[in-house]
């Protein structure tokens, strides 16, 4: 930080780095205590830390903190230091915890029936959706009027998916494409990428044939297990809105690491 650049300038330009980069962090800001309210600390998935909430005990304990809260996938979250570190000596302190990530992506190969229905019900609820296929006509704007949806026609999939995952971070990647073999160019590019979800549309045979070939061709079975294949909760879906639906459900559930039952389901086993 230079000499005449405030703290506040500090922060916003570490915050604008990390999101543009596409990495995450967590802010950390003093609510109430003995520190000095509004306070604020970074601290990166990778080990930068920018700011400071008044001193050294302090940020370290929150520091140390960070690893646990970012495991939770929640995306705020108020803690008192007493029930960070029982054993702390520093003044009972009340720090507001904030995820900082860039907004969520979903990324669908394949333009079809489900395809189609899963762009336009993801960017409903608000990822910034990407949708692929390799007939130009399949993702028409024509198809898409009310919909803020990115369409690219590939010439070859491989390359379309990787430049559209990027780094992988808070992105989700749906293959419900036509094939067999669309399906295996797909994920060979998905699985290389490590996006936070990857999804795989078929019934068991499909999906075990194609994860089969994968496997033969040398990737690794790490990156094999994370693949949910067949994509989807079990709601009994048919129609390929229900089948969307399906879907979108369990890359939220994911992304807020819910297991996807029924709320309800403690009532009706008591």
């Amino acid at each position: 930080m230079s000499s005449h650049e405030q703290p506040s300038e500090q922060i916003m330009k570490a915050i604008n780095r990390i999101l543009d980069s596409g990495s995450i962090a967590v802010v950390i800001t003093v609510m109430a205590g003995a520190a000095a309210i509004g306070a604020k600390l970074i601290v990166e998935e990778q080990g930068g830390v920018h700011g400071s909430l008044g001193n050294s005990e302090l940020d370290a304990l929150a520091t140390e903190h960070t690893g646990s809260f970012l495991k939770s996938r929640e995306d705020t979250k108020t803690f008192s230091t007493r029930e960070i570190a029982r054993d702390s000596s520093s003044a009972e302190t009340l720090l507001l915890f904030e995820r900082l990530q860039p907004p969520p992506r979903l990324v669908v190969c394949g333009a079809g029936h489900v395809g189609a229905a899963l762009a336009k019900l993801g960017s409903f609820v608000g990822y910034q959706t990407t949708l692929i296929d390799d007939r130009a006509q399949f993702v028409s704007s024509d198809r898409f009027k009310d919909h803020a949806i990115e369409l690219i026609a590939a010439e070859e999939w491989g390359s379309a998916v990787r430049t559209a995952i990027g780094n992988g971070k808070g992105v989700s990647v749906a293959v419900v494409t036509r094939g067999h073999n669309e399906d295996e160019e797909c994920l060979h590019a998905v699985v290389e990428t490590e996006p936070d979800y990857v999804g795989l549309i078929g019934s068991k045979r499909r999906t075990n044939i194609v994860i089969e070939h994968l496997r033969e061709s040398g990737v690794s079975e790490r990156l094999l297990k994370s693949i949910h294949a067949p994509i989807g909760l079990d709601i009994g879906a048919v129609t390929p809105e229900e089948v969307a639906l399906a879907i979108i459900a369990e890359i939220v559930a994911e992304r807020r690491g819910a297991k996807g039952g029924s709320l309800s389901a403690w009532r009706r086993s008591a």
